[in-house]
């Protein structure tokens, strides 16, 4: 059985707020509990992320029970209204995404809710949805049991009691009831319901457009969105476009039907009456406009997909003053199943250089160097880039004998990939885990390399080169590794002629025990 999952206990008031992810699904909040109406939007489904609509009330607050009584008290923040799937997708879909969170309203000095058990009755989605078991909850037949356990005073949980399976031959609009029911030893039970709905069509997007590179801070560029409709079905409701920039790019707000997060938005949400027919495709009649506004941005990216349930998402306050965006025919060509995405790279640089030292010792001794990079700027790379590398070519007459890292709790004796063939170079990755516990963004990555001192050789330098592919500044990306080797101490010359004095003894001592068995030999009576 796998765990529920633990809930808050002020997760629903903040739900409330950012629980509205764009897509096809619409949930709008209200259930009916026997003992408190206080209800908020769900954890979004899996396939179906929520939209709230725009017409929804604000979620009511989380209801507190009289902290003086100390009594027990549940309550559902389930949804009154879920979409479970694309009328189009038919028996091929699929959602596990439904949840029934149960909570114990908060009370001064209450106890925790014992035994709490709740029953969903899903014989109502016949016709619109087949009903799988999620392994979470007991089954038999359509209804399900599921086992909460005690929940603590001001606490919750949730599971996922239904897996939902599509039905081929629905119309957008199909519905059925699911029922539940939360009892505890100690406290009044709860009941509630939910409508689920099929779903109007699924609309497309062309997936990757062209990249935009070289932008700089301050220079805007921008996306013509489109979109398709592959589907037998008309979007009759109209259709509604979200468009995410990611950090560093900004939104203008240039559209009186759309709706910005913020006064400086990285997300739109638009609405169009436009009822895109079946296997019909469109454009947006003006480009969407984005500006780098972060001066140390490396890349980004501007998505956008669309919606035939054009309900506005939480979180977009602010309406567009400019004229209203529209859409026209175009098309069909090119418009695939996935969502709009353009790349963007900025010009701003991540200078890389090397940090060197140098191989200063005996002959015979192993010495630590500390060798790799110093990161200038400006630029600040946030994960998703590739943080490049360095190489190291040794000197000659020296051998690296390893180049140890820790690691958490745990080491290796190899931090960078040794080369394959005599003179080659150690390549260090510094993204690798390996690096995690000396890597600094905007400072210095540098491990110590153990270095063994072989012989002296006249001149002999190494090198370290530096790589990335945002440093636009190669002037500075290599630099040398001398070698400033010493004869070996005298002490070292006197054991090794130790060591050959008394191998020279040890075979005369030899020679002369065989010379002796052989005259014993000789001379012993045949």
């Amino acid at each position: 059985m796998s765990l529920p999952i633990r809930i808050p206990r002020r997760a629903a008031g903040q739900a409330a707020v950012v629980a509205a992810v764009f897509t096809t699904a619409v949930f709008t909040s209200g259930v009916t509990p026997a003992v408190t109406p206080a209800v908020v939007p769900a954890v979004a489904p899996a396939i179906a992320p929520a939209v709230v609509s725009a017409d929804a009330p604000a979620a009511v607050p989380e209801a507190v029970a009289d902290e003086g009584s100390g009594r027990v008290a549940m309550r559902f923040e389930t949804v009154e209204t879920y979409v479970m799937y694309s009328a189009d997708e038919g028996a091929g879909a699929s959602n596990d995404g439904f949840v029934v969170p149960v909570y114990v309203q908060a009370s001064k000095g209450g106890e925790p809710a014992r035994n709490v058990r709740v029953v969903v009755d899903a014989s109502g989605l016949a016709g619109v949805a087949r009903v799988g078991d999620t392994h979470m909850c007991e089954a038999e037949g359509p209804v399900f049991t599921c086992v909460y356990g005690d929940l603590q005073n001001g606490d919750g949980e949730s599971y996922s009691p239904l897996s939902l399976r599509g039905v081929d031959g629905v119309e957008p609009g199909d519905s059925g009831t699911v029922t539940y029911t939360a009892t505890a030893d100690n406290a009044p039970a709860v009941t509630g319901t939910t409508r689920m709905t099929v779903g109007g069509p699924r609309l497309s997007a062309p997936g990757q457009e062209k990249n935009v590179s070289g932008l700089a801070p301050g220079k805007s560029a921008h996306v013509t969105p489109r979109l398709a409709n592959h589907t037998r079905f008309p979007a009759n409701q109209g259709v509604a476009l979200k468009v995410d920039a990611s950090e560093g790019l900004t939104l203008s707000a240039l559209h009186s039907n759309c709706f910005y997060a913020g006064s400086a938005p990285t997300s739109a949400w638009c609405t169009f009456p436009t009822k895109a027919a079946p296997g019909a495709a469109y454009a947006a009649d003006a480009p969407l406009v984005y500006t780098v506004t972060g001066p140390r941005t490396l890349t980004g990216e501007v998505t956008y997909t669309w919606s035939s349930a054009p309900s506005r998402p939480a979180g977009h306050p602010v309406r567009g003053v400019g004229p209203p965006l529209g859409l026209v025919r175009t098309p069909a060509r090119g418009i695939g199943d996935g969502q709009g995405r353009v790349a963007v790279t900025t010009d701003v640089q991540v200078d890389y250089r090397p940090v060197t030292a140098t191989v200063r010792g005996r002959v015979g001794d192993t010495v630590h160097v500390r060798l790799g990079l110093e990161d200038l700027g400006p630029g600040r790379m946030t994960g998703d880039e590739e943080p490049g590398r360095f190489e190291v070519v040794p000197p000659e007459g020296t051998t690296v004998t390893s180049v140890p890292f820790r690691f958490e709790e745990d080491g290796g004796k190899w931090a960078c990939d040794r080369p394959e063939k005599p003179g080659g170079a150690f390549v260090c990755e510094i993204g690798r885990d390996q690096f995690y516990e000396v890597r600094h963004e905007g400072g210095t990555t540098a491990i110590d390399f153990h270095i063994r001192i072989d012989r002296q050789v006249a001149g002999a330098r190494g090198t370290i080169r530096t790589v990335n592919p945002y440093d636009r500044t190669p002037a500075n990306d290599v630099a040398v590794i001398p070698l400033d080797a010493s004869p070996a101490p005298p002490y070292r010359y006197a054991w090794a002629w130790a060591a050959g004095a008394l191998a020279v003894v040890l075979l005369a001592v030899v020679l002369l025990a065989v010379v002796r068995l052989r005259r014993r030999r000789r001379a012993a009576p045949s």
